[in-house]
């Protein structure tokens, strides 16, 4: 009884794991590593970036408003002179001020005097600049802003591309792992039948011991297959998890062990390349550097700008306050010199990102046409796999019933089953290589 109730308690405990156990899909596996990788992060935040300075550009329209204030006092005044009053003192005048001044005052006008200003003070002042022209720098810069702000989200697709790659080829990796540990385990209840009736017949005199002893050597090197096998398997399990940010690694792949058609997934060469993130990259390059060249021009023209201030000062001792109305003319004399060697330089960037681009979109062409035929090569294999499996199980078919009639040696029975799972393992590595190479097709063509 107390035997039951353990018993029952182990098959609760088995089922409780084995329904906590986590089963994904591809897709869920490629959600979760997009979720959780750190450059993709990254990449987000470069988008934020870009897009704060491309804000920051468009302040570049509106004026520059600007406030100053300053306070001093100087250890003798920044002003001073002498008036000498008695030289524009007529006799007339004398006459009529000797009516009007007593003498003491009459005779203080006669006498050269000191005057003296601006030993202290303060100054403020608010002013407001509005660009009129500037030589397209900065209607330029908005525009390379905006073009960086592009390039960071095409930069970001690119790094979610090639995570959902890596994450994908762990998934198959993981798959086929696990197909050929199937296949082992096969093999091993295969070898075991084998080794049952090779036992009753050497117990009963019919074969020698050493077809025994080639059944039990073939055994260890499975086992030995079996070890590398889970050692590679727990490995790649501990990738992915740490890839795609999975609290444990005793999880299930769920896949349809079907292969679909290449066909399904060609698409037009010619239409695709203008779609992908790689020719849009190219083109916006091109952009880029003709803008600065465009901008490297501006710097060497004359810039204008309109602007309005209000001003305070209290430097002859008593409060003044103005506002006023400008117009500012800027030309870059000396830029002149070295400003043409810069333009040269960003006109050959120019030329040489147009070269470029036409250069790489040959190449981008070249490169979706290959991931075509590797499909193509791939789904051959696959079917050629296929067709082995099919042969090599007629083959140990026929074997084992030869050795059994003793027309054959252990030698032949054991060769035909190592032919027989090179087989299974052949088509499961053909099944991921297909997988692996329409994923790489998708990607060169952008879907």
């Amino acid at each position: 009884m107390v035997k039951k109730i353990f018993f029952i308690i182990l098959c609760g405990v088995f089922v409780i794991q084995a329904e906590a156990q986590s089963t994904y899909t591809l897709e869920q596996v490629i959600d979760s590593a997009k979720a959780h990788n750190i450059a993709i992060r990254k990449g987000q935040r470069d988008i934020h970036s870009a897009k704060e300075q491309r804000k920051e550009a468009f302040t570049k329209f509106f004026p520059t408003v600007s406030a100053t204030g300053a306070w001093f006092n100087a250890n003798k005044s920044m002003a001073k002179t002498d008036v000498d009053l008695s030289q524009y003192i007529t006799p007339e005048l004398a006459t009529s001020l000797s009516q009007i001044l007593p003498p003491e005052t009459l005779a203080a006008l006669s006498q050269p005097m000191s005057l003296s200003m601006m030993k202290n003070g303060v100054i403020a002042s608010v002013s407001a600049i509005q660009p009129i022209f500037a030589g397209g720098q900065i209607i330029n810069g908005n525009k390379l802003a905006k073009i960086g702000e592009e390039v960071s989200r095409l930069q970001l697709q690119l790094t979610e591309d090639e995570v959902e790659k890596t994450a994908e080829e762990y998934f198959w990796q993981i798959v086929t792992l696990e197909e050929k540990q199937r296949t082992l385990e096969a093999v091993t209840a295969m070898l075991n039948d084998i080794h049952k009736d090779v036992t009753l017949a050497v117990q009963a005199g019919l074969v020698l011991r050493n077809d025994l002893l080639q059944v039990e050597l073939r055994k260890n090197e499975v086992e030995s297959q079996q070890v590398k096998l889970q050692n590679a398997l727990s490995l790649v399990r501990m990738l992915l998890a740490q890839y795609c940010g999975l609290h444990d690694t005793e999880f299930t792949l769920r896949y349809q062990p079907e292969a679909p058609s290449p066909l399904a997934f060609k698409r037009d060469h010619q239409q695709a390349l203008l779609t992908i993130p790689e020719y849009q990259l190219l083109d916006k390059q091109v952009e880029a550097t003709t803008l600065q060249k465009k901008m490297a021009i501006g710097e060497n023209l004359p810039s204008v700008a309109v602007g309005a201030g209000y001003n305070y000062h209290n430097l002859l001792d008593n409060d003044q306050t103005f506002g006023m109305l400008f117009a500012t003319v800027s030309v870059p004399i000396s830029n002149w010199w070295g400003g043409s060697h810069h333009i040269k330089r960003t006109k050959l960037a120019q030329q040489q990102a147009i070269e470029d681009r036409d250069n790489n979109i040959q190449l981008l062409s070249i490169r979706m046409q290959k991931a075509w035929n590797d499909v193509e090569e791939a789904y051959q294999q696959l079917s050629i796999a296929d067709r082995s499996i099919v042969q090599a199980e007629e083959n140990l078919r026929i074997q084992r019933n030869c050795y059994q009639s003793g027309t054959i040696t252990m030698s032949d029975l054991l060769e035909a089953q190592m032919l027989h799972q090179q087989a299974l393992d052949h088509r499961t590595d053909a099944f991921a290589d297909y997988q692996n190479k329409l994923l790489a097709y998708q990607h060169a063509v952008g879907m």
